[in-house]
This record gives C-alpha cells, sequence and structure tokens, in this order.
C-alpha cells in the first residue's frame, strides 16, 4: 500500500491556516497571530536568495557576508508571546544563517541607525519593527546593499519567496525546522550578543555634522513613551549642549503615529509638559522605531504640535535644497513657499517612492537632493555641505535630522521655535485616521471615486465641465462615454458628503497619485487614503486655519456618520 506523501509534509500538519506577509507602503507587516517563525523565515530566505541572486551594482550580496539586524522595542520582536508567536529576530537569525549570510545585530537600535551603518560597508539589513501601527501587528523591513527596495523590486522578490514557500511547506515534517504551529522547533530565544557599534556611529554622524554649533541653553523634554531611540536622543542632545528632561518612559509598547497624533497622545504630552513646572524650547520624540520625529513647543503654556511635512520645510530651507521631493499628501504650503522652484514631481506615498523620485533628481544633475513624508520622516538623497562640514547621504527616514535642523535654525535666527515656522505659508494641515477599517472596504471607496480611464491622474472641474489631466498635467484626450458621465457622477458624490453644510465649498480638483485628494474652490483640501500597512483609512486635511483643518478631519473620522463613514455607505 503506497503511502500519501503530501499527509507527511510541514503544510499537511500545520494546525492553522498560514497568511502570507504582504509588502506594506514600507516593508512587510501583519498581525502577531499571522507572524509565525515560519512566515517570517519563509519572506526573509526568499528575500535574501534574490539578493544574492542581483550584482552588487544593484544592492546584491554576497553568500558568507555579513548581514546586520536591529529591531524596536515590541516584545514580539525578541519575545515568545502567547499563543505560540513572537521570537521573530530568531526566525531571521535562522533564515540568515540557513541562505549561508553572517547574521550581526545592532540590537535595539533606530531604523536610520541600522541602515546608515550597513550602507557605510555595503551590506545588507533588517529592521524587526512595526513602526507606528497598533501593539497587535509587527514586521520587518529589509534593505539592500544599496539602500531600501523601491517598488520595483517587489514582484522578483514576491517571485523568490514563492519559490521558497513551496519547497519549506513541502519538506517532510519530521525534517522540518517547525511545528504544528509554525514556531522553530528547538525554541531556543538565544540572539547574537548585540554589538554597539550601530549606536555610536548613527550619533557621531550628528556630532561631526554640527562640530562647533551648540544647543546650549537650550532646554529640551523628551517624551521617551517606548521609542527604540528614547535614551539614544537624550545622549544626543546632551553631547551637543541641551539640557534633556526625560519624561513619560513606558515599559508597555505605545504606537506613537506622528502623522495622525491623536488628541488623547497629545493631552499626554501637555500633562507630561505641565507635570514638570518648568519652561522648555520644544517637546521632542518619535515614533516606535525612531525614524519619524514628534515636536512641539509652548506657546502661552500651550503645546503647539507641528506636524512633519512644514517640519520638513524648515530642514529643507536650513540646509539649502536645491531639489525637493515630498508625497502628495504634504501641506501644499511648499507650493506657495521658498522652496516651490526646487520641487519635484509630487510622489505617491511612501519612503520608497520619495527615493525613487530623488534618484531622478540626483541623474538629473542636482546637488543638495532632500526629500521627507507628511509623518516627518526626513531623507538626504545626497552629500549635504553646510559650513564646510559633509553631511553623507542617508536615503532614508529618519527623526533626528530634523529635530536638530529645527533646533539649529531657531538659534541661527535667534527665535523661538514657533515664531520660525511663522515664516512659512499660513497653510495649516492635519491627519487623521480610522483604525480596524477593513482594507477591501477602503479600496472600493477609492475604486468608487476613481475614473474609469487609468491613465487619468487628476480632473480639474469648473462650472463649464471639467478637464481630464495625465500623469504630465497634460489633458487626456480620450475620454469615453461612459468615463464622462463618471467622472460628472464622482464629482456629485464628492458633493453630497463633502456638503455646504459640513463646511465645504464647490470641488475644483480630484488627484489620483495615491488615494482621492479633493480640492474646494476656498482653497481646503481633504485627502482620503487607505493605509499601506495595517487595516486603517486615513484622512489627511489642509486649510488656512488651524481650526478649519482640525475640523475636517474632526468631522472625517466621526463617529457613527463622519465624512469617512458616509463615504463607505456608497458602496
Amino acid at each position: 500500500m503506497s503511502i500519501d506523501s503530501s499527509k507527511s509534509s510541514l503544510r499537511a500538519h500545520l494546525a492553522y491556516e498560514p497568511q502570507p506577509l504582504k509588502f506594506g507602503t514600507s516593508g512587510r507587516r501583519g498581525l502577531i497571530v499571522d507572524l509565525t517563525q515560519l512566515e517570517i523565515y519563509i519572506n526573509v530566505l526568499g528575500e535574501i536568495c534574490h539578493l544574492q541572486a542581483i550584482p552588487p551594482s544593484e544592492g546584491g550580496i554576497k553568500s558568507g557576508d555579513d548581514f546586520y539586524y536591529a529591531y524596536d522595542l515590541r516584545p514580539s520582536s525578541i519575545h515568545y508571546v502567547e499563543p505560540n508567536r513572537g521570537g521573530l529576530c530568531q526566525a531571521v537569525e535562522q533564515a540568515l544563517r540557513d541562505a549561508g549570510m553572517r547574521p550581526i545585530s545592532l540590537g535595539a537600535i533606530p531604523t536610520p541607525a541600522l541602515t546608515l551603518f550597513a550602507l557605510q560597508r555595503a551590506k545588507g539589513s533588517i529592521m524587526v519593527t512595526g513602526s507606528h501601527i497598533p501593539f497587535d501587528r509587527n514586521g520587518y523591513k529589509l534593505n539592500t546593499s544599496k539602500g531600501e527596495l523601491l517598488k520595483k523590486d517587489e514582484q522578483p522578490i514576491n517571485e523568490s519567496v514563492e519559490i521558497v514557500r513551496k519547497m519549506i511547506l513541502e519538506q517532510p515534517f519530521t525534517e522540518s525546522l517547525f511545528d504544528e504551529q509554525g514556531m522553530l522547533r528547538n525554541g531556543d530565544s538565544t540572539l547574537v550578543a548585540p554589538i554597539p557599534d550601530g549606536k555610536t556611529t548613527y550619533i557621531q554622524r550628528y556630532l561631526d555634522f554640527f562640530k562647533g554649533d551648540t544647543l546650549q541653553g537650550t532646554k529640551m523634554l523628551v517624551y521617551q513613551h517606548s521609542a527604540v531611540g528614547r535614551d539614544l536622543i537624550v545622549e544626543l542632545f546632551q553631547a551637543l549642549g541641551a539640557e534633556v528632561l526625560p519624561a513619560g518612559r513606558s515599559e508597555t509598547f505605545v504606537p506613537i503615529d506622528t502623522e495622525a497624533i491623536d488628541q488623547a497622545q497629545l493631552d499626554t504630552i501637555q500633562k507630561l509638559y505641565d507635570g514638570t513646572g518648568g519652561s522648555f524650547d520644544a517637546v521632542i520624540s518619535t515614533d516606535g522605531d525612531s525614524d519619524r520625529p514628534l515636536l512641539l513647543a509652548p506657546e502661552d503654556g500651550k503645546l503647539r504640535f507641528f506636524s512633519g511635512d512644514l517640519l520638513g520645510m524648515v530642514v529643507a530651507e536650513f540646509l539649502g535644497a536645491d531639489a525637493v521631493i515630498v508625497p502628495i499628501s504634504t501641506n501644499d504650503a511648499i507650493d506657495r513657499g521658498s522652496l516651490k522652484p526646487f520641487l519635484e514631481p509630487k510622489t505617491r506615498i511612501g519612503s520608497p517612492y520619495v527615493i525613487a523620485g530623488m534618484q531622478h533628481a540626483v541623474q538629473k544633475g542636482r546637488c543638495r537632493v532632500l526629500g521627507w513624508e507628511a509623518n516627518g520622516g526626513f531623507l538626504t538623497g545626497s552629500d549635504i555641505q553646510l559650513e564646510g562640514r559633509s553631511l553623507p547621504a542617508l536615503p532614508t527616514r529618519d527623526a533626528v535630522l530634523p529635530l536638530l535642523c529645527v533646533l539649529f535654525a531657531a538659534r541661527k535666527r535667534q527665535a523661538t521655535v514657533p515664531a520660525l515656522f511663522e515664516s512659512l505659508p499660513a497653510r495649516f494641515s492635519r491627519a487623521a485616521v480610522i483604525r480596524n477599517f477593513p482594507r477591501p472596504t477602503s479600496a472600493k471607496i477609492v475604486q468608487r471615486l476613481s475614473p474609469l480611464e487609468k491613465d487619468i491622474r487628476r480632473i480639474q472641474y469648473s462650472e463649464d465641465g471639467m478637464i481630464p489631466l495625465d500623469c504630465n498635467g497634460k489633458p487626456s484626450v480620450i475620454i469615453t462615454m461612459g468615463d464622462g458621465r463618471h467622472i460628472f457622477q464622482i464629482r456629485k458624490e464628492l458633493q453630497q458628503v463633502f456638503s455646504v453644510e459640513a463646511g465645504f465649498s464647490p470641488v475644483i480638483l480630484a488627484d489620483y497619485t495615491d488615494g482621492v485628494r479633493i480640492t474646494f474652490k476656498n482653497g481646503d483640501v481633504a485627502h482620503i487614503r487607505p493605509s499601506g500597512n495595517a487595516d486603517e483609512l486615513r484622512i489627511y486635511s489642509v486649510s488656512d486655519t488651524k481650526a478649519r483643518a482640525d475640523d475636517i478631519c474632526s468631522q472625517g473620522i466621526a463617529e457613527p456618520d463622519g465624512l469617512l463613514r458616509q463615504l463607505a455607505r456608497l458602496i
């Protein structure tokens, strides 16, 4: 009697249904309950196999090379959590060894610190992090020996992962490294001992660039929460002469989204500030993996939050940018200020798109290429010279550079932080999010409000009609009758939700670079976009007043009948 070999495979013995990890806006993320060590192992091994198959000029690596990894402070990053999950770094190490690499841990350090250290040595790296997303999730982000993965890399990597997935799942269960729960059989939690070099290299980067300058006389409150860079930031700012008071340290992970920080989190920071009894020039912090900054400063005792897109403008002016790359979600103050002559075409949302835009600017001969996102993560696409000192390019999101530049800029102008931002065009932005909003529903909303013709990137509306534009801003010449009717229906439905009663004027522009960005006749902007990493639907707003920008977002996420819920009912 023959034996059905499929019943002896690892796949046949799994006691759960595997959920393949997918690329999000940047990296792979998922629910911890789905992040088995088996799933992490399969993806990392497939990605390493891909990097080993491409030349070094494209970010390739060689078997036997050092390969660096680091992690944030989420418990599941290095610890086993119930039920039968966690230990992501253990799975990463196992995959690296089985791929013939030499894993080297840089420990719990910021994502940009890991990336900097690995790029200086032309080696690959992995950051195990869920970044800013909710506590019940985690993930990781892989870098080639040249830097972040770009969107063009995802398809060939996914093909490599699927080859590995088939091979691993079809292995005989008795020979597999994994048990029925998809966890490593040995259950060993031991990791290679971390080295401190990544942290010290990162700190020295900024001590060198700001050598001769000082923050002496500046008083900072550092909101530490559970950010992986919470102690590093204190150490760095003290080394540059600032008086620093740490506050709000948490041993429980706190998911801080610097792009869509909510009022409850702002109230927590205000309470910490009030409890110190002192006066500070600024309150600073970062998200979980410390690649996105958070900046607040007091005005008449009340802390004011400065959004990352405005923060980026101050930094780019301070560093003297000659090319600026930002995503479509950025505050349109940039279109009205001193940086307008250097503004490159706006990209989709996500660091891979900003990096691709920076690469294009460098190819055009630009010398001081800078980019940032609405979350404040700042990227340098070329080496930057300032008063005889050089800052090597770091084309990945960084939280430290923008925080330092704002504080040094304020000192240079002998101005307070709020006064520094008053020099920008008076446009105010805000972002908010509804969590646990199903991604399929978000996708249907965007589809419902988008043209049928995929080449249409923008639609300009007027009293007389509409003008569809392509990605180059040129009028689209082929409009089907059905698409024509659909485009007018889009405006009708938008104005039903974004109504006069809600304070909105007529829709004059819809932009589909990423999600649906709506511009109204009075200059207000509302931008709807699904998250690329989690079941979340975001709304971004821009207006001439802070109160109106806040109001648009408040209306957007209001329950149960806010703007986003009304859009969901359309489908």
